[in-house]
């Protein structure tokens, strides 16, 4: 299977490069001509992937053991261009002890991200707790010929955003 994955996304990234040449010579002239293969935009392949593993095929073994076929007689036979999995990932947004998932209940999230660190994205769409807690930091640092820095210790009161658990 991973295999398979990574010729197909090697050959995600073949499908979108580009030719791009170089001109040498006097004044601008085209004497010699340089060419190559270079990749294409990095957004480009990698929104054609997406889509990929938005629509991934679960495959189960052969009765060969020497390939896979789709694990549902439904859907089509994977090409070499699609993504293939065995089984469902496990939902890590809820406690799951067979999975060995934590879940994300209690974690401490961003507020203002828009990444994978962001309270909409960390708590799965439960919600989150704000909470001001009083943090000790070092400040007001300063270094002291030779070999010691001496620091005041600062007290700043701070939101803490941590996601609600699940009900």
């Amino acid at each position: 299977m991973n295999l398979h994955n990574n010729r197909a996304g090697r050959k995600a990234v073949k499908r979108f490069m580009n030719l791009e040449c170089k001109c040498h010579g006097v004044s601008g002239s085209c004497n010699v001509r340089t060419c190559w293969l270079a990749m294409a935009d990095f957004r480009q392949t990698g929104d054609y992937l997406r889509k990929k593993y938005n629509n991934a095929i679960q495959v189960v073994m052969n009765q060969y053991g020497t390939g896979f076929t789709s694990a549902y007689r439904m859907f089509k036979r994977p090409t070499k261009n699609d993504l293939v999995y065995f089984e469902d990932s496990p939902d890590y947004c809820i406690w799951d002890h067979e999975s060995g998932s934590v879940g994300t209940g209690g974690r401490v999230c961003n507020r203002t991200s828009r990444g994978a660190d962001s309270c909409e994205v960390m708590c799965c769409g439960r919600g989150y707790d704000t909470s001001r807690v009083s943090r000790t930091t070092k400040c007001e640092c300063k270094f002291h010929w030779c070999c010691a820095v001496h620091c005041r210790d600062c007290q700043e009161e701070v939101d803490v955003h941590t996601c609600k658990t699940q009900s």
